[in-house]
């Protein structure tokens, strides 16, 4: 038999699910760590607590199989994107690493923004200066801890720092390197103009792959950590999205994705490259050779459920404890009680501000329409439905810059939802559907490296044979024409309240 392992590197925790070359799951196991605050805005991590995980899951998972070493034919790394890491000459860690959520970079963006020009930076890196990026972060330390800086020899991303403690090799691939601000997007490598005008080194970078390639293989004192055989391949692999994508088998053109997590993702796979010159997407290369993804993401989708629930829930989460079974069914149960548009009720979505389509820190969550009629089955249905039509407004910035798929999958805790799925099929017109395999991130990790090992010639070939479907939920016709219409109506509200959220916002 064959085997190949995925390691999910998050930000709660690092999850590792064996895998035989059909996609099934042999093994899994996980161990969660901490994230430090140590200020307001500021998100860190101990890149030590990320290895001791990795390695610890890797050994779980191969002693809970029983799988002989040598069947291993291959492993690869997902994880969080965007995150600092500093090594210095000697390969040790400097400091915590500032991750993905981490907002303190805001001046540094406008540094960046100054120095590349920001049309400039966008065709270059295919994205406007963000502080959730990586050079903000390292332009960050070396303003404010010069100290740290001086001693920096290698930067690099989580999941490629569990690489470098796997193989000793200082690598990355193309799709993380993406959200570090540092890579000509269009031609996959180093952007040489970028690093001269933000004064960065090149030599703190490390190779770029693509992502199925062999980055190195598994050296001795990491093998007695992880229960590995020295010598494993181990891939390039990906960053979380990208994995998710071929997760769920999202590698060619015409594929997407919806992501209805704790924020909103709309992914889809393009061979041709796409660049939205307002920024209100992000475009990356993708884990497959020679191609891209385009992602929209909102800030608070399931959040806003979440927040809901946690307010105004409290009946349905203590029966839930009583009936052994999620809080979120009963909503469910209790937002199909409210007709399509909620009579005449929406939601917007934007708790923490919006990412894609308004770029918009000052934007709030608003109910509109609210009357004396409404119940609170109406109020939680308008929740779901503006999440939706959050969404929808990804979906419509991809297809004006001409990538419009044909085929939706749903991923995250809302995607379990068949309630949340038929709103999503109906606003946007199209079946939607899920994948069998709940590992998401860990399987495509695990494909990439069935490729990179030789088990399959191809990205796509692989995923053909390890990732299967469940039937399509298909939009309601009558839906369909009904949402359309208060679609038109939830487009009008930012617009129409943009100067009142950003006179909310100074009112201090």
């Amino acid at each position: 038999m064959e085997y190949i392992i995925g390691i999910d590197l998050g930000t709660s925790g690092t999850k590792t699910v064996l895998f035989d070359r059909e996609g099934a799951v042999i093994a899994s196991a996980s161990e969660e760590y901490p994230l430090y605050q140590p200020q307001n805005g500021w998100a860190e991590q101990d890149p030590e607590d990320w290895w001791h995980a990795a390695a610890a899951t890797c050994r779980a998972v191969m002693e809970k199989s029983g799988v002989d070493p040598k069947d291993v034919k291959g492993l690869g790394v997902s994880g969080q994107m965007h995150g600092l890491v500093m090594l210095d000459k000697e390969g040790r860690v400097l400091r915590r690493s500032i991750i993905w959520c981490d907002q303190r970079s805001g001046r540094q963006c406008e540094t960046i923004t100054e120095r590349v020009g920001a049309e400039r930076l966008i065709a270059i890196t295919a994205n406007p200066a963000l502080t959730g990026f990586t050079a903000s972060k390292l332009l960050w330390v070396r303003e404010n801890e010069p100290e740290v800086y001086a001693r920096c020899a290698h930067i690099l991303l989580p999941k490629d720092y569990v690489r470098y403690m796997l193989t000793g090799d200082f690598a990355t691939e193309v799709s993380d390197a993406s959200g570090m601000q540092f890579l000509d997007v269009p031609r996959r490598q180093w952007s040489q103009e970028v690093l001269n005008k933000l004064d960065i080194d090149p030599a703190l970078l490390a190779k770029v792959y693509e992502s199925p390639e062999v980055t190195g293989v598994v050296h001795s004192q990491a093998a007695e950590l992880t229960g590995l055989r020295p010598g494993t391949p181990v891939a390039g692999g990906a960053g979380d999205n990208a994995a998710a994508a071929v997760g769920t088998g999202v590698v060619r053109d015409g594929k997407a994705f919806t992501t209805l997590g704790t924020s909103g993702v709309v992914f889809a796979h393009t061979d041709k490259l796409a660049i939205d010159p307002k920024g209100r997407v992000h475009t990356f290369c993708c884990a497959v050779p020679g191609a891209w993804h385009v992602m929209g993401v909102t800030q608070g989708a399931g959040l806003s459920l979440k927040w809901f629930r946690d307010n105004f829930c409290f009946s349905e989460i203590i029966s839930a404890q009583g009936l052994c079974i999620d809080p979120y069914v009963l909503l469910d149960k209790q937002a199909e009680q409210s007709p399509v548009g909620c009579n005449k009720l929406l939601y917007l979505p934007y708790l923490m501000g919006e990412r894609t389509p308004h770029l918009d820190p000052d934007c709030r969550g608003v109910f509109f329409g609210l009357s004396a009629m409404h119940l609170r089955s109406d109020l939680l249905r308008a929740v779901m439905e503006g999440v939706v039509y959050s969404q929808r407004d990804s979906l419509e910035v991809l297809r004006e810059m001409g990538v419009d798929p044909r085929q939706m999958l749903a991923c995250g805790g809302g995607g379990t939802s068949p309630l949340w799925r038929q709103m999503l099929a109906d606003v946007y017109n199209r079946p939607v559907q899920t994948v069998q395999s709940k590992e998401g991130p860990a399987l495509g990790a695990a494909i990439l490296a069935g490729v990179g090992a030789g088990l399959y010639p191809s990205v796509q070939e692989a995923c053909d044979s390890m990732i299967r479907l469940n039937p399509p939920q298909e939009p309601i016709r009558e839906n369909v024409a009904q949402y359309e219409k208060i679609y038109q109506v939830y487009r009008g509200l930012y617009p129409a309240l943009k100067d009142n959220f950003k006179q909310l916002a100074e009112l201090g």
